[in-house]
């Protein structure tokens, strides 16, 4: 029997990526699985959906939830907790997973672009924590990890050309400062987990974000979360944390070479300079692809 035989696990965007992952190692300690996300049939345009992780999960003896989640929607969030709860009768992780990604300008931003990262990256996280605490604390013991960056001067510097996307997951990471405070006398943790390198998500590959040889896998993210969560929660909170770092000093794990997405070929760390390079690539696609056509001649 683990520690986290029993448990509840509520996990979004789990229906591919890092949140799948995560989904099946909880589920290999006997953690029950409630999975939040939109894809509900199998084989549409990109692989993975919620039925297929549900399936996954119970191979592993554990039992799963799968429930359509559009986490911009506030009935969406509610219904999730709402029917995990029902089901399972208690809650004791929420991983806010889901995320947008848009590296643009602010004049290169239309209103609704803006809505969305916000929304999926900052809102949702905020509104599931809300609904998630009262569950959490009525069993002693919780956990919320949100994926953001820490609250880095040097990060803030550099959020020319980004500043939609960093505003909503810095937004992310201010709430875990300040719930892991208000929380912690309850037993219940908020820990953010950022990543050193870039990750070679799906979305990493189908945005072409960098090159594969600077890519790590989606394990070294779920090693580290599974890291976070076998702390105390009522000593092991508000902290932003960077993966590797969790490794190193949780696990004692220094040789990463085992994420690598190139073996062979150790990854480049992400400064905010290689950001500001990758949010330059996104401008210039984008400007030109929102450029005017150019008339015919003798039009």
């Amino acid at each position: 029997m683990t520690e986290f035989e029993g448990r509840v696990a509520i996990i979004t965007g789990g229906s591919r990526g890092i949140g799948k992952a995560l989904a099946l190692a909880l589920a290999e300690q006997g953690v029950n699985i409630v999975i939040g996300a939109k894809t509900m049939q199998d084989g549409g345009r990109l692989p993975g959906s919620v039925p297929e992780t549900v399936r996954e999960v119970e191979a592993r003896g554990a039992q799963a939830l799968g429930l359509r989640c559009d986490v911009r929607d506030d009935a969406d969030l509610k219904n999730l907790v709402d029917r995990t709860v029902e089901r399972f009768g208690r809650i004791d992780i929420l991983v806010n997973n889901a995320g947008a990604m848009w590296l643009q300008s602010v004049e290169g931003t239309p209103h609704k672009r803006y809505d969305l990262v916000m929304n999926i990256n900052a809102r949702a996280p905020f509104l599931l924590a809300h609904h998630c605490i009262p569950h959490m604390r009525a069993g002693g013991w919780g956990h919320i990890v949100n994926l953001s960056p820490p609250l880095d001067p040097e990060g803030i510097r550099h959020m020319g050309g980004k500043v939609a996307y960093m505003s909503s997951k810095l937004n992310a990471t201010l709430l875990t400062l300040g719930l892991g405070k208000e929380v912690a006398a309850d037993g219940i943790a908020c820990n953010t987990v950022w990543t050193r390198t870039l990750i070679g998500t799906l979305a990493t590959q189908n945005l072409a974000i960098g090159s594969a040889e600077d890519w790590r896998t989606e394990d070294i993210v779920v090693d580290a979360i599974m890291a976070v969560l076998e702390q105390d929660p009522a000593k092991f909170t508000g902290n932003a944390l960077i993966d590797d770092e969790i490794l190193a000093q949780l696990k004692g794990i220094e040789d990463l070479s085992r994420y690598r997405f190139v073996p062979g070929t150790e990854p480049t760390p992400m400064t905010w300079e290689r950001w500001d390079l990758v949010a330059e690539v996104a401008q210039q696609m984008y400007f030109a692809a929102m450029a005017p056509a150019p008339r015919p001649e003798g039009a």
